[in-house]
């Protein structure tokens, strides 16, 4: 990235790569819940009504957005690697293949807990209309909200990629398989139905991890179940929705239609 026109064909091509990645998992996940099975499984909609096309088209247009602003951030991010201001590497066995499954594993919880803190720390009534604002107005959300943020909370977002590049060795591929996991929970907690069973939240891993009830509930009450992957920062901090099991239990119990 020698030329201004390097880093704008940096920018766009790391913002495709988002945008057709985004409009993969998020097209399918429309596809099966809002075309070809709503009807056989509208009983597991969490929220008993379809988000409006005006809803959705909002979702796509800032997601569309946000896909640009990862495109800056993701381009200075490895321009500053090429600096060697980062931690990230290029050759796998300069840390072996343990480091190298461990580090997505390290990602994911990290992003966890800064999801947490940096979600909670945009509700603050100073920072909410400017950071998250445009997010909540997706009371019922669909899968294309998963990217819908406003232009300062899409870039509190994508600051997991330097951060993780600045605290510890990351390969690129390893990046990008958190970024195929991040982006399948997300769309999948954004759909608007649960797919968990009634039993889940009875297990040890099922209250281990969230479900799209819990974050659903969190776009139709604004307060509480501030996680992303994990239900761990919800309950040692005691931001669960005080109704989150009932509720979980309450859609997941529902009959189907015949």
């Amino acid at each position: 990235m020698k030329t201004p026109h390097d880093f704008f064909k940096a920018i766009t091509g790391i913002a495709m790569e988002n945008g057709i990645r985004y409009l993969l998992f998020a097209g399918f996940a429309w596809l099966l819940a809002y075309v070809l099975f709503r009807r056989r499984w509208f009983h597991r909609k969490i929220i008993a009504r379809l988000p409006t096309s005006a809803d959705v088209r909002r979702e796509m247009g800032y997601s569309l957005l946000t896909v640009l602003i990862y495109g800056i951030v993701g381009t200075l991010t490895i321009w500053m690697a090429k600096q060697g201001w980062t931690h990230m590497y290029g050759r796998i066995p300069k840390f072996g293949w343990g480091w190298f499954v461990a580090s997505i594993f390290c990602i994911i919880i990290l992003h966890d807990a800064y999801f947490y803190w940096t979600h909670r720390l945009m509700h603050h009534r100073r920072l909410y209309r400017w950071f998250h604002r445009v997010h909540h107005q997706s009371n019922n959300p669909s899968p294309w909200a998963a990217y819908s943020f406003g232009p300062l909370e899409a870039t509190i977002q994508v600051g997991i990629f330097p951060l993780s590049v600045l605290v510890m060795p990351v390969h690129p591929l390893a990046f990008f398989i958190f970024l195929v996991w991040q982006i399948a929970f997300n769309v999948a907690g954004h759909t608007g139905f649960e797919f968990y069973p009634r039993w889940w939240l009875d297990t040890w891993f099922g209250r281990f991890m969230n479900t799209p009830t819990n974050h659903v509930m969190h776009h139709e009450y604004y307060r509480g179940n501030y996680g992303l992957y994990f239900n761990v920062w919800d309950r040692l901090m005691g931001t669960n929705h005080e109704k989150y099991e009932e509720r979980f239990k309450e859609v997941t119990g529902r009959s189907r239609a015949a």
